[in-house]
């Protein structure tokens, strides 16, 4: 994937050398909105809980050569699903895109959402619109889950964008309603069609940003694809030591992934990403 040299985007929010912080308690309601985003969005809340509503952001980094090369690729990679998202919108739904911030940061900090650190993961939080990526993540996938390569980074920023995409739609509110009233699998079973969606959508990037930029290749299509693969419910349950238990299953199955990811590059359209159509 060509990305050095390109514009980046300003709707970075980096706080990789931010000094330990106490926010104040978020009181009894905060608390139960934190608690309800942390189940219908699957965000780990436990520091939020544990530290009583106080949240203690990341302590001051050394940033070395390399992470400062990962927080240019993601601003790379952000500020394309920003012009490709912005023509999807105009093209396909005659609307404006707005886009998310993206928060970099190193160890912990806090979201709308609740704590963010390496247990979470990459994610998205509806509440504040935005991103929170630490980008050792992505060490953490060449290194542990065999997925490496530009590409499937981007591919995991393209994801998340994704879910601000469907937030945009009204998508992720109305399944957030739906699941409240739903047993624990079948609530899973929402979350599934909701992140397949989201792999979709970053198809559609994928193929709008080869089309605009032309900077993606067939190798970098199929790092993407490896990286759907890996980080399916069935084969992370594997690689633990455990046999896969699709009851619970929050993300879809490696080939569930790679085949919602592949049909957005295919066809370039959000109709084709219907995930809720029983279709999986």
């Amino acid at each position: 994937m060509e990305w050095r040299g390109r514009r980046q985007s300003q709707n970075i929010e980096d706080r990789r050398g931010s000094r330990a912080a106490r926010g104040g308690g978020i009181g009894v309601v905060g608390l139960l909105v934190v608690l309800a985003v942390g189940y219908f969005f699957g965000v780990d809340v436990t520091p939020l809980i544990e530290n009583g509503g106080q949240v203690t952001t990341s302590e001051p980094a050394d940033l070395t050569a390399a992470d400062q090369e990962r927080a240019e690729f993601v601003a790379v990679t952000l500020a394309d699903t920003e012009e490709v998202w912005a023509d999807v919108f105009r093209q396909q739904l005659n609307a404006s895109y707005a886009p998310p911030v993206l928060v970099l940061f190193k160890g912990a900090t806090a979201s709308a959402c609740g704590g963010a650190d390496m247990s979470t993961g990459p994610f998205y939080c509806p509440v504040d619109r935005k991103v929170y990526l630490d980008t050792d993540f992505f060490v953490l996938m060449e290194r542990q889950l065999g997925a490496g390569g530009d590409f499937a980074q981007a591919y995991v920023v393209a994801h998340e964008v994704g879910h601000h995409v469907q937030n945009l739609l009204g998508i992720l509110n109305e399944t957030a309603r739906l699941r409240q009233r739903m047993s624990p699998a079948d609530s899973n079973a929402v979350s599934v069609m909701v992140e397949l969606q989201a792999d979709c959508l970053a198809g559609i990037w994928a193929r709008k940003a080869s089309e605009k930029f032309g900077t993606i290749d067939r190798a970098d299509v199929e790092e993407a694809m490896n990286a759907a693969r890996q980080i399916g419910d069935d084969t992370l349950q594997r690689n633990a030591g455990r046999r896969p238990m699709p009851d619970s299953f929050t993300h879809g199955t490696s080939a569930q992934r790679a085949d919602w990811l592949l049909r957005g590059m295919k066809t370039g359209q959000i109709d084709a990403c219907d995930t809720f159509s029983g279709n999986l």
